[in-house]
């Protein structure tokens, strides 16, 4: 948000949004499988025929303006001969139909990422997934795709019928496939808060713990996030001519025993005092 607007889509195919349509009273959104997806098929559907619709009458406008009879504020449907209508929900979608911008989707078991792949390729939509918790059944499926995954949170519990072990392991059988991978700050089953994001490179370092190499691990919170979003040519490396965002510390950045010493935005060094630190200070002594 501070260094792009509108960069991606995000939308949560799953569960969660199920349930919620099944509830008493308005349902927000369909309460099956195929509802849900059959909704979002009908919303792309909308988008193209409105472009097309945008489309004709740009054209037709053109002709006008061209001949001798050009009325400049005659925009009108070519399908209804009605005054074309412009509709911004609709219009800021247009990007992620056309695949211009990535559009991420939350999805948690193997058999919604197959029912959302199916859509996102009829769509030829540019696809981020995101969670992936419960779908290990999928991950080659996942690589095949050549879709990147954001990952997240990896602290969740498995299911009755998965190893112990089977989300501590997902970011390094991801990244076995050759999957781009990035890893979330993310609480299990929930959005990413202010509490659990210093938090992320200890998730980095558990998925090392189980598998993940190293450098793939310090990518997955670096490199490979900025790329997803189109800023790979701006951050996520220590490079010439990006931006000078740097964190120096006393050890393995990964590490739950590493203090952060000192950090630089765009070059310019940071205080590293605020109440925190004071707390702590007076409080350890």
């Amino acid at each position: 948000m501070l260094l792009g607007r509108d960069v991606a889509l995000a939308m949560n195919f799953g569960a969660d949004q199920r349930r919620r349509g099944g509830r008493g009273g308005h349902s927000e959104f369909p309460s099956t499988r195929m509802g849900l997806a059959t909704q979002l098929r009908q919303t792309f559907l909308d988008v193209q025929d409105y472009m097309a619709r945008r489309d004709a009458t740009a054209k037709k406008d053109e002709k006008a303006d061209a001949g001798k009879d050009a009325k400049p504020d005659a925009k009108k449907d070519e399908k209804s001969e009605k005054p074309f209508k412009r509709d911004l929900k609709l219009e800021a979608l247009i990007p992620y139909l056309k695949g211009e911008r990535p559009v991420v989707i939350g999805v948690y078991e193997g058999y919604d990422v197959e029912t959302i792949m199916a859509l996102a390729q009829e769509f030829h939509l540019k696809v981020v997934l995101n969670h992936v918790t419960h779908s290990q059944e999928v991950l080659d499926k996942i690589a095949a795709w050549k879709v990147p995954v954001i990952v997240g949170s990896i602290y969740d519990f498995p299911r009755a019928n998965e190893r112990f072990d089977a989300v501590y392991t997902l970011p390094a059988e991801l990244a076995k496939r050759g999957v781009k991978i990035a890893i979330s700050s993310a609480d299990a089953g929930g959005p990413v808060s202010s509490h659990s994001s210093p938090n992320l490179p200890y998730a980095a370092g558990f998925a090392v713990a189980y598998g993940l190499p190293y450098d793939e691990a310090l990518k997955a919170i670096t490199l490979n996030v900025a790329e997803m979003f189109g800023f790979g040519d701006q951050l996520g490396s220590l490079d010439v001519g990006k931006t000078a965002n740097v964190v120096m510390a006393n050890g393995d950045p990964l590490d739950v025993r590493t203090d952060v010493k000192q950090v630089y935005i765009r070059g310019v060094a940071v205080p590293m005092v605020s109440r925190q630190t004071k707390l702590r200070d007076e409080y350890s002594r």
